[in-house]
């Protein structure tokens, strides 16, 4: 349990600061203008209602508080929230997200695969989106398994779009223009949003299109200029054997983002309104954003060379990623209740590039004595999600009040994965005795195709004991199925040493299928004890799908040849789960120019799902580890300090930790695992953020915004208790400052975001370990470090008017 000293403190912490929200005028009773904080509504709670009114942890953003702290991205979100950790790792890597400490990877869960869901309104998606034409961010902190079904272990993000407007015709033209301190171009983004009726309140459009283009800061220097000629550890004494065998590519980890989306909304009556949504997202990624500084071994040269803003890849590592969603949602007032139909059609592909030359030398299978020795994998996916949902929501006036829903949700995914070893055939044939080689030197070809299917019935009554107390219970019983297809092959091996052709590919499909069901239980009451002071309890409950890793079983015995397989324990993994308690409070004061929102958690994990490799080609896998727990408080308030001055400060502290041992946590063998107590990684245990804003008058009628932004955390850890070669990055805050000048139709914007150029590793990706040799070869270069933006300048413009 929470000490009381540690409220106290968090409290006394928050308290005298308090990302600035737009203010609005209203009257007192002798008439006089008072500014008071902006009431931002949200449909989190599946009606509609305002933050202070919700009975759960919730943070909103809108699109002033985005425009005002220059928040484009999840990762600039998640500095506002407490509870809410987003590892920026580039647009490469995606951003993990963690909510209140729950994560046993050592980097953070992958974005699809996290304890969050995420939603473009209504439609559950795995998507990093640029935040343009956005209402606001609703954050949900917290399990959220009743409303919002699987993937909400730790909470829920919805990005709610600006529904089209039917009444008028606008036109936003936009743009910025950015210096990054460590880039050698200039960055941008600029775009368009176009509204206009169809028919004058019955239809309307509304059109965004939006570039992003991030230069990147990160140079891979050492990168190899002929794969399987070029030495990729020349003599590092010798400068003319290093420019001979490798090249420079400045800014290697710049990113191009394309946005776009058309929205077509009918209301032909007072009673119904449907909207047909298209959303496009297009990420090409050039590389990682990892430094191997202070991540190379001391003994070799390179790790003297090395700069703070440099990767040590042999080979360039891009990615492109393409997103799609189509959704239709319909409303229509029943009277008794709003019936709400949610459809959503989307896809995903992507095509990627990594070094993968440092794993090949450690499986010891001969790779490292062949001199010019590199390799690097191919990887594509797609992906298409069909998702239904449609709910009743009542509407009547009594002391009752309720929700009944049902959902379904088909996933279908195809990957593969494809190694190529330039020149080893051609040495394996002239000093290993092989038969004949590939052209292609493909050493590696998987398949993974999976389909996943959930349906889930869910529902929410609340009943209003009093003008007082209100209780609400909810439910959710869902059942899901997966279907798991994968085969690997080896076909530099078969065709050098088994006598097949130089290009045959041999895939024998191993199927494994997982189903499960169960239900999920919610609890909350809430106290009115003023019209502005409101507490509440929660009890309630999250789950992540679990299902098969798709792998090959292992034969018994192992063949004396190079294989990747699944051992027994490694095929399924099941399901995992969290239980929440809360206690929170919601509370306004000063006529709304104070609020004060705390929240006090105990979260139960049993059966985490954690990322690991099998023992028998390092092939990545899903499995379960033990019981943890995290408890901590949270705490938000923001306040208008004067007629020029407003502010916005949050805290959190999270302690999360094995509550059980887990000795397969790192090991397949059960040795050096996690233990009962270990904290768990990837998250700091206090977080605070303090924004202030102050605004004046100037050259008549323009208005004059100056922002200030600081984010801080303390330190996190890369593994379960710092055991298996973990270790501690130190913590660090970000300071950013703006100043907006406003007219009637436009407004310019002068930022600096991280003011004084802080470096900071923000997660690490593998450990020292990788710091080593292999029958004499560096294995070195999959340790590193992701790292945030320094320095940035940029200038921003923005321009609305009416047709």
């Amino acid at each position: 349990m929470l000490k009381p000293k540690l409220l106290s403190l968090a409290i006394a912490t928050a308290l005298p600061g308090s990302i600035m929200l737009s203010a609005t005028a209203q009257a007192d009773e002798a008439g006089v203008k008072e500014k008071s904080l902006e009431v931002i509504q949200i449909t989190a709670t599946r009606r509609s209602g305002s933050v202070q009114e919700a009975p759960l942890n919730i943070t909103a953003l809108d699109a002033d508080v985005m425009k005002d702290q220059n928040i484009g991205e999840l990762a600039d979100v998640a500095r506002w929230v407490p509870g809410l950790t987003v590892t920026d790792q580039g647009g490469r890597s995606g951003s993990p997200i963690i909510v209140r400490g729950l994560n046993t990877n050592s980097s953070g869960p992958s974005s699809d695969g996290g304890t969050v869901a995420t939603y473009i309104n209504e439609i559950p998606v795995s998507l990093d989106m640029r935040l343009t034409d956005v209402e606001r961010v609703e954050v949900l902190i917290g399990p959220q398994g009743t409303l919002y079904g699987a993937g909400t272990l730790g909470g829920a993000i919805r990005y709610m779009l600006k529904a089209p407007e039917l009444d008028i015709t606008t036109v936003q033209l936009y743009g910025d223009l950015f210096q990054n301190s460590e880039s050698d171009s200039v960055g941008g983004e600029g775009g368009f949003v176009f509204n206009t009726p169809i028919i004058e309140d019955e239809l309307a459009l509304r059109a965004s299109l939006n570039q992003y283009e991030d230069p990147g800061f990160i140079d891979y220097n050492y990168v190899v200029r002929e794969g399987g000629a070029s030495l990729a550890d020349p003599d590092w004494s010798n400068q003319s054997a290093v420019d001979n065998n490798l090249k420079r590519v400045a800014d290697a980890n710049g990113e191009t983002t394309t946005t776009g989306r058309i929205s077509v909304r009918w209301k032909p009556n007072d009673w119904f309104d449907g909207t047909l949504n298209y959303f496009y997202q297009k990420q090409e990624s050039e590389g990682r954003s990892i430094v191997h500084y202070q991540a190379l071994n001391p003994a070799n040269g390179l790790n003297d060379r090395i700069g703070k803003y440099e990767s040590a890849y042999r080979y360039e590592e891009p990615r492109d990623k393409e997103d799609d969603l189509l959704s239709l949602e319909l409303k229509a007032d029943l009277g008794f209740a709003e019936l709400v139909s949610a459809s959503g059609w989307s896809s995903f592909e992507a095509d990627g590039q990594r070094d993968q030359t440092d794993l090949l030398i450690r499986l010891d299978y001969g790779y490292e004595e062949f001199p010019s020795f590199s390799a690097f994998t191919r990887e594509e996916e797609e992906e298409d999600t069909f998702t239904q949902e449609i709910r009743l929501v009542s509407q009547s006036d009594s002391a009752w009040n309720w929700i009944v829903g049902g959902f379904y949700n088909k996933f279908e995914s195809d990957a593969s994965s494809k190694e190529f070893t330039p020149g080893f055939g051609e040495f394996a044939v002239a000093n290993f005795g092989g038969e004949q080689t590939r052209p292609d030197n493909l050493e590696y070809f998987s398949v993974d195709r999976s389909e996943i299917t959930e349906q889930a019935l869910f529902g929410e009554v609340g009943y209003q004991v009093n003008d007082k107390l209100t209780i609400t219970v909810g439910a959710r019983f869902y059942e899901y199925e997966v279907k798991a297809e994968s085969a690997v092959d080896f076909p530099l091996a078969n065709t050098l040493f088994s006598g097949a052709g130089p290009s045959d590919i041999t895939l024998d499909f191993e199927q494994n299928n997982a189903e499960d069901d169960g239900n999920l239980f919610k609890f909350n009451a809430n106290y009115q004890f003023t019209d502005s002071v409101m507490a509440y309890i929660t009890a309630s409950e999250g789950f992540r799908i679990g299902g098969s890793n798709g792998l090959a079983p292992c034969p018994d015995p192992l063949p004396d040849k190079q294989i990747g397989c699944g051992m027994p324990d490694e095929m399924l993994y099941t399901a995992d789960t969290t239980t929440n308690y809360e206690l929170g409070l919601k509370s306004t004061w000063l006529k709304n120019r104070l609020h004060f929102n705390a929240a006090i958690f105990n979260v139960d994990w049993e059966d985490a799902q954690i990322a690991g490799a099998t023992v028998v080609g390092q092939i990545p896998y899903t499995s379960n580890a033990g019981t943890a727990n995290a408890k901590g408080v949270e705490i938000s308030t923001r306040a208008i300090l004067s007629d020029s001055i407003s502010a916005y400060a949050t805290y959190a502290y999270t302690k999360a930790e094995l509550t059980s041992d887990a000795p397969y946590l790192f090991n397949a063998d059960g040795t050096d695992g996690g233990k009962d107590g270990d904290r768990l990684p990837g998250s700091p245990e206090h977080q605070f953020s303090l924004g202030v804003n102050y605004e004046m008058e100037v050259l008549g009628d323009k208005t004059l915004d100056i922002n200030y932004g600081l984010t801080a955390q303390s330190d996190i850890i890369s593994k379960v208790g710092l055991r298996d070669s973990g270790e501690t990055l130190s913590g660090y805050g970000i300071s950013n400052l703006s100043a907006k000048l406003t007219g009637d139709m436009w407004s310019a914007t002068l930022y600096i975001n991280n003011l004084f150029n802080k470096y900071a590793f923000t997660s690490v990706r593998r450990d020292v370990r990788d710091i080593t040799t292999a029958n004499g070869a560096e294995i070195q270069r999959n340790y590193g470090h992701y790292l945030n933006k320094p320095l940035t300048v940029g200038i921003k413009f923005d321009y609305q008017f009416e047709l």
